[in-house]
């Protein structure tokens, strides 16, 4: 008896009806008296939609043919299309399933592969990303992308927003070994569960590798043959089911795609070359309804126009604690060896940032584990860690030749033998690693094999396995490096092998070419070559060839595949033929850089250690020639002396700094100052700036000779930066002009933090825009304007400013004729601020009038914590007010008033506010007539204050009596740390009373008592206090007429009681 229609396609069923169809097919029954609503009810009581399906279709199997034909035709005759795909496509997408499960089911684990879950948004390649090799470019940017935004794996084909329609073209890149094809293999795995994106019918995984044994293809074909389960693949040309076609390793396609000349093809049928084919697809002439995702490295995805790449996405690297859970699984049985290799990796920061790549940290790894194991009882000259990437993969090359050695007892001839198949083998894949080098080749097929006379009988060796690696398809078997380095480094051994008896240029593989005699030639040959290629496709082969020379190279690999000590008859000259590639004339290129990085390997670092010398003491002025310029450059990317700070000040020029461009931009924090630059310096900069893969945060131009249109330059690229943080021009001329431009920059700029024009000429129409720009910036935190003439109209422009911007934190005007007009706009700004922390003042013209306008924003503001108002003319009257208002304040944590013709009176009135103040931590009253009376009330304070930490009272007309009375305070209080009394004249009795009180206080960090008149004795009584004292860590005695005898008398004797004291005397 034939199987009832709803049986057949019960899965295909609960697969496909929506909710709303669900409940009509559910209303249509029971019309029909084919369901009862109880057996309705029961149905749709079920837990999810497909179960509620489920119910339906066993009640009517349960009711006879007459029931499944009618549920048939019902859906037949109201919703053909979702017929169709019931009757026609589920059952191709079940086999498809099964296809891809029994292939990607269960291969690979979530929880080793979680950062490949989440893909970083990148608006698209780089102009290093699209000219440099794959190590180059995590070199030059320090395995560091300028990216906030991510993408979860299942979102990867879906709209952004509401309002945005899914991507048709999304290209995910990543450097060779990141983990491209693991992703896709992870996505199809997880497509397969029905984990994500349940709303893609088919998803079709194919691999450049195999559109390779293709010549021509259609588009139907191209489904057909790699998919035959799918017998009828027009519902995906035609769009009738959504689809996902995945093309992996664009990279490895045997023929550049060219987008230019491609001829439009718009028939799925008609067969064309694979590229065209290919090219056409992207386009959307051929399967337009169908998504396409792209996997490639990123110099490969260059070929696809940006234009027609509608998401494009990057995987990154590990993380510190996913490299150390990848290396624990590597060495599973020995943690501890897991730890060791851990450490070596972090002490060189160049390797460190490349085994972010699982394929690098693999081979790293597994070199600095063979080392460890193998050096354990070795003498140390004998055993050195590897560190240069020739010294890495001499490790990794020997551990895989160790492998292929007989286990049991090793007789000479076995050895010998193992030895000579070694090199054998070596010599083949060497030569098709070269070749293949030079045509960008990377995947090879048996055909390859057998031209580069290749035994595929040897390929299963072990040697061979931890080499070469091999896919078996349909027509063939493809064969590809574990690594791209590891192709590099074998064409690297076959190379400088060959080189010893070439006659003709190796890199004309036909032979025909002028004669080259002698390994030094070839040598040549090849590290010109690598200077010429725009991509940088030969520079790790030359840095292998120059590594073979290095004498811990050669004997990690003489009588395996090198000749004991034979580089001793090349590497001299080598070295003087590299250090020639570096008289460039200041211009710099990577493949300049790269020539510094061969020179490294080959184990001459004299140059490169001398610059870096230089820029540890900052005595690189007048060194950089040509060559240094080029090992600075070097230095700029793999050195720790850049990696908190890379300071350059007062030692480049126009030509240095602008060879030195592309390694500036990747940066953190960069120092520029007094290098006296000009406008067309900036000029340079703010190209730099400008570019999008920019990584500088923090940028000191300060002491130059800007002007307004060098400010300008930088303006402009404030607009489109997205890294600058801080910026900091102060001690140039940028004028109004230059203040207005940067001005309009942060009406748009939503990155800088902190700003610094100070000793700039603004004025106050630069103030004015400045503050123009505050009322929409919300961002910045920090703007430095002192010593820039801004007066009283600057000031009310930024006090109204202030009235509506509540993000600036920190404003300073020191030195800019403030009088009591512009001081009083300020301060009635702060009464309604509350985003202010910071106020300096300093060095202006505000009186004792401006005192009130002051108390009465102290005493509403609360959030000011530092007001500065050092050197102006407040007299007792303003001391006094503030003093008052000091009462009721809770905020202020630090008050400068310094210099300002304060006396007795206004130290009084602030004494009382301490008694009652529990927020002030610091109180600089230096160079004030405050007098002992004025002391003795502030001592008074002490006694009850627990707040206070920092008192600065130098200059303030204090003798003994103003010492006594503060001794006595300081033997209650347990909250002064800081105490500056210098230059008053407490002389030997101030200094007793001081030295009783120090026996006592446990709270005194910083105690300052020069020249103060305390003689011999006064001297004497305190450094005997110390002994008592454990609590200070500095003591100045200077200026005190204790002489030279003793100064050291009292030096050593506090050295004695207080060992770990600072003092001078």
């Amino acid at each position: 008896m034939e199987e009832a229609w709803i049986s057949r396609y019960r899965r295909q069923l609960m697969r496909s009806i929506s909710p709303q169809f669900l409940e009509e097919i559910i209303g249509y029954l029971q019309r029909l008296d084919l369901l009862t609503v109880e057996e309705a009810g029961r149905a749709q009581e079920a837990s999810s939609l497909p179960e509620q399906v489920r119910a339906v279709v066993d009640i009517l199997a349960g009711k006879g043919s007459h029931a499944s034909q009618t549920l048939q035709s019902f859906i037949e005759t109201t919703n053909s299309q979702l017929y169709l795909h019931i009757t026609v496509y589920e059952p191709m997408v079940q086999k498809h399933l099964e296809s891809l499960q029994s292939f990607y089911g269960n291969s690979l684990e979530i929880g080793s592969l979680q950062r490949l879950t989440n893909l970083l948004l990148v608006e698209g390649l780089t102009d290093i990303q699209q000219k440099e090799h794959d190590i180059l470019q995590m070199e030059m940017t320090k395995g560091l992308r300028n990216v906030s935004k991510s993408i979860p794996l299942e979102k990867l084909f879906l709209p952004l927003s509401k309002v945005s329609i899914p991507p048709r073209i999304s290209v995910t890149m990543g450097v060779a070994g990141i983990g491209k094809s693991t992703l896709v293999k992870l996505f199809v795995g997880r497509w397969t569960k029905g984990l994500i994106n349940r709303d893609i019918m088919f998803v079709l995984p194919l691999t450049f590798r195999e559109l390779n044994t293709y010549e021509k293809l259609s588009a139907e074909r191209l489904i057909r043959s790699s998919f035959p389960h799918i017998t009828e693949p027009n519902c995906i040309s035609t769009g009738a089911a959504r689809t996902l076609l995945i093309l992996d390793g664009l990279d490895e396609f045997k023929t550049p795609l060219d987008f230019s000349n491609t001829v439009a093809c718009t028939d799925p049928k008609k067969e064309i070359q694979v590229d065209n084919l290919i090219t056409n697809i992207i386009r959307g002439n051929l399967l337009q309804e169908a998504s396409i995702w792209v996997t490639s490295r990123p110099t490969a995805a260059s070929q696809i126009p940006g234009g027609l790449v509608d998401r494009m996405t990057e995987i990154r690297g590990f993380r510190a604690t996913e490299m150390k859970d990848f290396l624990d699984q590597m060495f599973l049985d020995n943690k501890d060896l897991s730890g060791q290799v851990l450490h070596h990796i972090k002490a060189n920061r160049s390797l460190h940032i490349m085994c972010t790549v699982p394929g690098f940290c693999r081979i790293y790894g597994s070199s600095i584990g063979y080392y460890l194991k193998n050096s354990t009882g070795q003498p140390q000259e004998m055993t050195v860690a590897p560190k240069t990437l020739s010294e890495i993969y001499s490790y990794y090359f020997k551990m895989a030749l160790s492998s292929d050695w007989p286990e049991r007892q090793r007789e000479t001839l076995r050895i010998e033998q193992a030895v000579n198949n070694s090199k054998k083998v070596m010599g083949s894949l060497g030569r098709l690693a070269f070749y293949g080098l030079l045509k960008r080749k990377h995947v090879f097929y048996e055909q390859d094999m057998k031209a580069y006379g290749i035994d595929l009988s040897l390929l299963h060796s072990s040697l061979c396995s931890r080499l070469l690696l091999k896919e078996d398809m349909q027509s063939t078997t493809a064969y590809y490096f574990s690594h791209l380095t590891i192709q590099e480094f074998l064409a690297a051994i076959y190379y400088y092998t060959a080189a010893k008896r070439a006659i003709f240029d190796l890199f004309t593989e036909s032979g025909m070419s002028w004669p080259k005699l002698g390994f030094l030639n070839h040598f040549k040959s090849a590290v010109q070559r690598s200077l010429q290629a725009e991509d940088g496709q030969l520079d790790i082969f030359v840095r292998f060839l120059s590594g073979l020379l290095s004498p811990q190279v050669n004997q990690l690999l003489s009588g395996w595949l090198l000749v004991k000590d034979e580089h001793n008859s090349y590497r001299s000259q080598a070295i003087s033929f590299l250090q020639g590639c570096l008289n460039t004339n200041y211009v710099i290129s990577s493949q300049t850089v790269n020539t510094v990085h061969c020179l490294h390997e080959i184990q001459h670092t004299e140059i490169a250690k001398a610059v870096e010398e230089a820029m540890k003491n900052e005595s690189l002025a007048g060194m950089l020639t040509p060559v240094n310029c080029s090992a600075l450059a070097y230095l700029l990317q793999v050195s720790d002396v850049c990696v908190e700070e890379t300071n350059l000040s007062n030692c480049l020029t126009y030509n240095i700094c602008k060879s030195l461009l592309p390694q500036l931009l990747f940066c953190h924090s960069l120092r520029l100052d007094n290098n006296q630059f000009k406008d067309n310096v900036m000029e340079l900069l703010g190209s730099m700036l400008s570019v999008k893969d920019c990584q500088i945060q923090r940028l000191s131009l300060a002491e130059n000779q800007i002007c307004n249109k060098g400010a300008k330059a930088l303006a402009r690229s404030l607009m489109v930066n997205r890294s600058l943080t801080v910026l900091d021009l102060r001690s140039n001329s940028i004028g109004p002009s230059g203040a207005k431009a940067l001005a309009d920059a942060l009406k748009k700029n939503q990155v800088l933090l902190f700003l610094s024009l100070q000793h700039n000429v603004i004025k106050e129409e630069g103030a004015a825009a400045l503050a123009e720009a505050l009322l929409t910036n919300r961002r910045l935190i920090t703007l430095q304007l002192s010593s820039n003439s801004v007066g009283d109209n600057g000031s009310v422009a930024l006090a109204e400013a202030l009235k509506v911007n509540h993000s600036l934190q920190s404003l300073d005007l020191q030195s800019n004729s403030i009088s009591n007009t512009g001081v009083s706009a300020l301060t009635a700004a702060l009464c309604s601020n509350k985003g202010l922390t910071d106020l300096n003042l300093r060095e202006n013209s505000i009186s004792k009038e401006g005192g009130p306008a002051i108390a009465h924003a102290l005493r509403t503001n609360c959030t000011l914590r530092k007001l500065d108002l050092a050197a102006n003319l407040l007299h007792d009257e303003g001391g006094k007010a503030i003093a008052l208002a000091m009462k009721e304040n809770r905020a202020l944590t630090s008050l400068h008033l310094q210099w300002n013709f304060i006396q007795t009176q206004a130290a009084v009135a602030l004494a009382q506010a301490l008694q009652s103040n529990d927020s002030l931590a610091s109180l600089d009253l230096q160079e004030n007539a405050i007098g002992d009376e004025g002391m003795a009330a502030l001592a008074a304070a002490l006694k009850v204050n627990t707040t206070l930490a920092d008192l600065h009272l130098q200059v303030a007309s204090i003798s003994a009596a103003g010492a006594q009375a503060l001794a006595e305070a300081l033997m209650v209080n347990n909250s002064l740390q800081v105490l500056d009394l210098r230059g008053n004249s407490i002389s030997v009795a101030g200094a007793k009373a001081m030295a009783n009180a120090l026996k006592v206080n446990r709270s005194l960090r910083w105690l300052n008592l020069q020249e103060n008149s305390l003689g011999m004795d006064g001297a004497i009584c305190i450094a005997t206090a110390l002994r008592g004292n454990h609590g200070l860590t500095y003591v100045n005695l200077q200026g005190n007429r204790i002489g030279q005898s003793g100064a050291k008398m009292i030096s050593d004797a506090i050295r004695t009681n207080s060992p770990d004291c600072v003092v001078v005397v």
